[in-house]
């Protein structure tokens, strides 16, 4: 696993740190970002979503009140886009601990894409071999993912896993669909084993809730699906 573990003190030096092992490495972590509080704010807004309680959304699916909020957001994979409904979601999108991150490995200019809250309850799927830059394509390959753990993040219920390096080659790999069974529908790419990038392989990016994984766009990352029984592996991304 890639060792380049920071803590989130504000100063030059480790902006600097920051960026070159972004560069390098094409993911990096960040430790503590976010306190217990704030996590576990962030954890309770989506029964709120899921509910219904912040407005009417497009594919909810239905409840009774012999549910429990548990009940409820584990019919869900994940949530697109809820800052729409969500201004706590909204908030954090441009929160000045993620900000800070972002400006030292980007630029001084930064704004958001999209957002998705991934619920990952016991038993769901990962997701295949993919990079972001597929799905929103910038000009300028400066695409990042800010990954908010939410829950303690390990193999057992399914963290990332991330190919080092693999953004550098400025290579968008094509895309298939898959029959494998550990991951969601989503298709897949294909064709990077040619280029040294083990389909089996990619270093487990193990992570305590409150931390922040951030991987350029071009990084080849997946996850695998979540095996306990009663973990789950939230994130805000």
């Amino acid at each position: 696993m890639n060792k380049i573990i920071q803590n989130h003190p504000d100063n030059i030096t480790l902006s600097t740190q920051w960026s070159h092992d972004y560069e390098r490495d094409g993911y990096l972590v960040v430790k503590d970002v976010f306190s217990t509080q704030e996590v576990n704010a962030l954890s309770s807004e989506i029964v709120a979503v899921a509910r219904g309680d912040l407005g009417e959304i497009k594919g909810l699916l239905p409840f009774d009140s012999s549910e429990t909020d548990e009940d409820i957001i584990s019919k869900y994979l994940a949530f697109h886009h809820p800052h729409k409904v969500s201004n706590l979601y909204k908030e954090t999108m441009s929160h000045p601990k993620l900000t800070n991150i972002l400006t030292s490995i980007v630029s001084p200019n930064v704004k958001t894409m999209q957002s998705m809250f991934f619920v990952k309850a016991p038993g769901k799927p990962g997701q295949a071999w993919h990079q972001d830059e597929i799905f929103i394509p910038t000009r300028d390959k400066s695409l990042v993912g800010a990954w908010i753990a939410l829950d303690d993040a390990t193999i057992e219920n399914g963290c990332l896993f991330i190919h080092p390096g693999s953004h550098k080659e400025g290579i968008l790999y094509p895309m298939k669909p898959h029959s494998d069974e550990r991951f969601d529908p989503a298709g897949e790419s294909y064709d990077f084993e040619k280029n040294g990038y083990d389909y089996e392989g990619g270093d487990a990016v193990e992570v305590k809730k409150g931390d922040v994984v951030l991987f350029h766009g071009y990084t080849l990352h997946r996850s695998l699906p979540n095996t306990t029984e009663d973990c789950y592996r939230r994130a805000l991304v």
